[in-house]
């Protein structure tokens, strides 16, 4: 386990905690400290300590993390093409190979059943695996429809967005898969998540539209203020409003004009703030053990306060790829919220978090 420890000044509507970094030694201890904690009090603050864990596999990929009721650390492999578990000091880490070779996992969460749930991008499957490591694989119906984003919602199933046929999906625990076509065509539901409400919030990344789907399939899409802006990762903020990122560069072979965090509210109104750092893109959105709103970009975590407030902390004191994000909420109203933000660095082939405190 590698600690840095990281400490920064605040500058106007951004915060850059810079490289005055210590490397502390190497922590052997197999005890485990982290608990699961309920509704943890809103003066928790980010202590600038990150600690990271690297993979078995070299190059695996990790990508997305989620966090277990018993606090296990579960992640995807995407090259590698496992799921990955560890204990949340490190100890006890294992790699679950994935049964369909290529098959790309992306998105891991926790079903209703207690197993994790997984989308394999190339693989056009869900995935279940149980706590002991036993996968299922569940073919989805369209062909070729890259499922990606998934979540738990309120009816105990696992939605899924399918990006390239433009469909949401719902599967349930014994494996049961539905699909509801989205009303604007090659809309590309990137992502997607459960909301306050009861209902599943999801991004069209091609149509710049905001879309939502209740229990029974009927949806509703609320366009973004401005043209191109690549809606992507969505999660349920503790403010009662649904929060996502709008992409930037090239993603998807498409050109995007985005680089901010957006709020849209029950009721579809939308407001945008702009993320300080230029260049490059946000990736994932979560809910922080602060209760504020957090993403992953290149080697920074940004805090995003219900005003708008941005503030980026570095990772890393070198090259990192922050993707995966979560701090147990995992897509779903924050009511499951340990003391520390997990990520994933795929760039360095490791996961970590930051400590709060």
């Amino acid at each position: 386990m590698r600690r840095l420890l990281f400490s920064g000044l605040l500058v106007a509507s951004a915060c850059f905690l810079s490289a005055c970094s210590e490397q502390m030694p190497e922590d052997n201890s197999s005890e485990i400290t982290d608990t699961i904690s309920i509704n943890l009090p809103p003066s928790l603050q980010a202590s600038g300590e990150v600690s990271t864990f690297t993979m078995l596999s070299e190059n695996a990929g990790p990508t997305t993390v989620s966090i277990a009721p018993d606090g296990d650390i579960w992640f995807t492999l995407s090259v590698a093409n496992a799921i990955g578990r560890m204990s949340p000091d490190g100890s006890g880490m294992v790699e679950y190979p994935i049964p369909t070779p290529n098959s790309s996992p992306r998105i891991i969460s926790l079903g209703a059943d207690g197993n994790m749930w997984f989308s394999e991008h190339e693989g056009n499957k869900m995935g279940r695996i149980t706590p002991s490591g036993e996968i299922t694989e569940f073919a989805l119906l369209t062909e070729n429809s890259q499922p990606r984003a998934i979540a738990l919602g309120s009816d105990g199933n696992i939605w899924i967005g399918m990006f390239a046929a433009s469909k949401i999906g719902r599967i349930t625990p014994q494996g049961e898969v539905t699909e509801f076509t989205i009303p604007t065509p090659d809309s590309g539901p990137r992502a997607l998540a459960a909301g306050p409400d009861g209902n599943i919030w999801f991004s069209e990344f091609k149509a710049g539209k905001i879309g939502r789907i209740t229990p029974q399939g009927e949806i509703t899409e609320f366009p973004l203020p401005r043209p191109n802006t690549g809606p992507g990762d969505i999660t349920a903020g503790a403010d009662g409003n649904m929060w996502f990122l709008e992409l930037n560069g090239n993603m998807d072979s498409t050109p995007v004009d985005g680089n901010r965090v957006a709020r849209i509210t029950m009721t579809g109104d939308i407001t945008e703030f702009m993320i300080p750092s230029e260049g490059s893109t946000p990736i994932n959105i979560a809910v922080g053990p602060d209760r504020n709103i957090w993403y992953t970009k290149n080697n920074t975590l940004g805090r995003v306060t219900p005003a708008g407030q941005i503030t980026e902390f570095f990772i890393a004191d070198g090259p990192a790829r922050a993707v995966g994000l979560s701090a147990g909420s995992d897509r779903q109203t924050p009511e499951r919220l340990i003391d520390k933000l997990w990520f994933t660095d795929p760039a360095n082939n490791r996961v970590g978090y930051l400590n709060f405190e």
